[in-house]
């Protein structure tokens, strides 16, 4: 049967990346049938809507959700960062944001566990006196143990099911709150997973080992926001953002998950066919892993990972991966 999934093409090279990644999803012969949806930065533009509820439902009877790209200048910061990608996150309890990295031809191999629903993005703070000269601006970083625990787990799962070694990164030193939390609750879960490895970073120091040392990691659990400071900076140096995927993962299968490229929409190369697809193709195999589809999925990463498969042009390195993907 074929699989349910909506996709949201989104803004600026969104479209475009998305329409290769489905292209290659159609090459290893996995059915699928695709619900378009209209949002981002260009519908909010043109009638205010950025996720409707009614929309978020209807969601829940979806196998999956394949995104490009949002966000356009005209909108103001925040506006569909939070209304659509964070909502999403919330209402779809996406709780882990899940980012793999290789550094071929090495044999650099890891992946970023980030919690994806709690910390500085859950959205706890406020203005007092705004406007003045005396204003105050806070933002809390809200952890609780299901959350962090969860998170954990999901991290020494798949710690064991690769090379046996996680690592905690964090600033506990500093953030004696939320990283005693972080800390005590790592220790007590990995009581139950005596099989893995453990250590621990500050994330001033896993900056510098991602840049000189990626080989010492296997999987990296962390918190909201140093996970997306860092996942970043790990797809800068693998061979750049446009071969960045990530999934958005509710574990529970209360609702569907959500697989998206890294990188932005970059409207300043929109509709010139400029845009690398990798990172869509990629976020697409992992949506396919998750689907149960796993040799489909590690055919479509083989072939990303042929050099000869990297033109130029949106279009013809979606074709080049899709010919190597069909055979």
């Amino acid at each position: 049967m074929a699989h349910r999934v909506g996709v949201i093409g989104g803004d600026g090279i969104g479209p475009e990346v998305i329409a290769e990644g489905l292209k290659v999803v159609a090459a290893a012969g996995v059915a699928i049938e695709i619900v378009d949806y209209d949002l981002g930065g260009y519908r909010y533009l043109r009638d205010g809507v950025v996720l409707p509820d009614e929309v978020v439902e209807e969601w829940r009877g979806l196998d999956a959700l394949f995104l490009g790209a949002v966000g356009t200048p005209e909108v103001p910061p925040g506006v569909i960062e939070r209304g659509l990608l964070l909502k999403m996150r919330f209402d779809l309890d996406l709780y882990v944001n899940l980012r793999p990295f290789l550094f071929p031809p090495s044999d650099v191999d890891f992946m970023v566990v980030r919690e994806n629903t709690e910390g500085t993005y859950a959205g706890e703070g406020g203005f007092l006196r705004k406007g003045t000269a005396d204003e105050v601006a806070t933002q809390g970083s809200v952890n609780t143990r299901m959350g962090v625990e969860r998170a954990i787990r999901f991290a020494f799962d798949l710690a064991r099911s690769r090379r046996g070694h996680l690592t905690l990164v964090h600033k506990t030193n500093v953030l004696t709150f939320s990283g005693d939390l972080w800390e005590r609750t790592f220790k007590e879960v990995a009581a139950d997973y005596t099989d893995v490895e453990t250590a621990y970073n500050h994330v001033d120091a896993a900056c510098i080992y991602f840049v000189d040392s990626p080989e010492r990691y296997d999987v990296i659990v962390t918190d909201n926001l140093f996970g997306d400071i860092l996942t970043d900076l790990g797809g800068a140096i693998s061979g750049g953002i446009g071969l960045a995927s990530s999934a958005n993962l509710n574990p529970a299968r209360t609702g569907p998950s959500m697989f998206e490229p890294v990188h932005g929409s970059a409207p300043d190369i929109a509709g010139k066919g400029l845009a690398n697809p990798t990172a869509a193709i990629l976020s697409g195999a992992m949506m396919l892993d998750f689907l149960g589809e796993d040799a489909a999925a590690e055919r479509i990463r083989a072939a990303c990972a042929d050099p000869a498969a990297q033109l130029d042009g949106t279009v013809a390195t979606g074709d080049a991966i899709a010919e190597r993907v069909h055979g």
